[in-house]
């Protein structure tokens, strides 16, 4: 499950604890047996198709014309535009032409997926379309500084932070698991976890750089199209692939460091999750781990594509047991509070200043309103 899908999903919780009425619009999914109600949301499904050489990620088919007619009909308060870039951009549109204000928040750099994936000439339209999406939105929030800087800097108005929160009931170091450590790593080695997507734009790979280093496992956590080529490129590391709920909790509990090596995170979930779980991390200095790891405190940073200093934060880490407890425990304390409740109210806040006749974010109201999510 990816970061966006996941912080929808505890949005429409916060939303049905409210009482608000809400209405999912967003492509149709490969399995036919899937709900049509999510945490009190009714979901539209729009036909859809696979992207090519991933085909867990849908594209949603149909022109503006079709969601303005679903938006017409269901007359939200506000529309909130999920990670907007293909339905997103039609949702914009039609919202745009109806009058219904929206709120559209960045979560996924996809122009900075153009050069991963081999067209880097797709850059500026990829650029173009998110700025085209975001001048027309009513209020634009974004995950980090780093992204803030990106759309000042391009020109973008309208522009608020609203981060993500974290279950610090279920990433807790109380879900260590010695049971669980000791089938992936059997000689007692300090455990070195990545989860996420096993997909090109997270640069899983550059891991193959912690290879030999002495009394480390490396555990890859996460299912994706890549999975098959990085097995060949780390042929010791263990795969467990996907996990979910209590299973993951215990996994990333049970990790000694946490590392991700993409460069493209508007945000990073599962550093978050990491940390939550009192896991040290070292990560790429761009984008969101900026905002989230504090270097020689909560874990490591490294300059992009500097796969040595990649390995040297590492070994820093697994080889002296009492700096990284030491990191442990301030990576634990640096979320506490980070609730999806106060992100909740939070955003509920930024939807109130989208309304017509606000002048000011202000303080939630307590009233029930109707919204549209794409």
């Amino acid at each position: 499950m990816n970061g966006v899908t996941h912080s929808i999903l505890r949005v429409l919780e916060y939303l049905q604890s409210r009482g608000d009425e809400v209405l999912v619009i967003a492509p149709s999914p490969q399995d036919s047996g899937v709900p049509g109600e999510v945490h009190g949301a009714r979901v539209h499904r729009l036909p859809s198709v696979p992207l090519a050489g991933y085909p867990n990620v849908r594209v949603a088919l149909g022109g503006v014309a079709r969601v303005k007619r679903i938006l017409a009909g269901y007359a939200p308060d506000v529309v909130h535009l999920a990670s907007p870039f293909v339905l997103g951009w039609r949702a914009a549109q039609a919202a745009h032409q109806l009058g219904i204000p929206t709120v559209a928040v960045y979560q996924t750099e996809v122009p900075g997926y153009a050069a991963r994936y081999g067209v880097p000439f797709l850059e500026n339209w990829a650029w173009n379309r998110v700025e085209q999406i975001h001048l027309l939105a009513t209020r634009t929030l974004v995950p980090s500084t780093f992204a803030r800087h990106q759309f000042l800097g391009r020109g973008i108005p309208r522009v608020h932070m609203w981060r993500r929160g974290v279950d610090t009931r279920r990433f807790s170091p109380q879900k260590r698991d010695d049971a669980w450590r000791a089938t992936v790593a059997p000689g007692g080695e300090r455990i070195i976890g990545y989860v996420g997507r096993l997909a090109v734009e997270k640069q899983v790979e550059d891991l193959a750089v912690l290879a030999g280093l002495p009394g480390t496992r490396l555990v890859i956590v996460g299912a994706g199209p890549q999975r098959e080529a990085l097995e060949a490129v780390l042929p010791d590391a263990v795969f467990t692939g996907f996990l979910g709920g209590e299973e993951l909790a215990r996994a990333v509990a049970s990790f000694d460091l946490f590392v991700h090596p993409g460069e493209f995170e508007t945000f990073c979930q599962t550093i978050q999750e990491a940390m939550a779980s009192a896991v040290p991390v070292v990560a790429t200095g761009r984008g969101g781990p900026l905002d989230l790891v504090e270097n020689s405190r909560t874990g490591w940073l490294y300059e992009p594509g500097d796969l040595a200093a990649l390995r040297s934060r590492v070994q820093d880490l697994t080889g002296d047991d009492a700096k990284r407890r030491a990191f442990a425990a301030a990576a634990h304390a640096s979320v506490q509070g980070r609730t999806w409740q106060a992100l909740g109210e939070e955003l509920v806040r930024h939807y109130e200043a989208a309304l017509p006749g606000s002048r000011t974010a202000g303080t939630t109201s307590g009233t029930t309103s109707r919204g549209a999510t794409l």
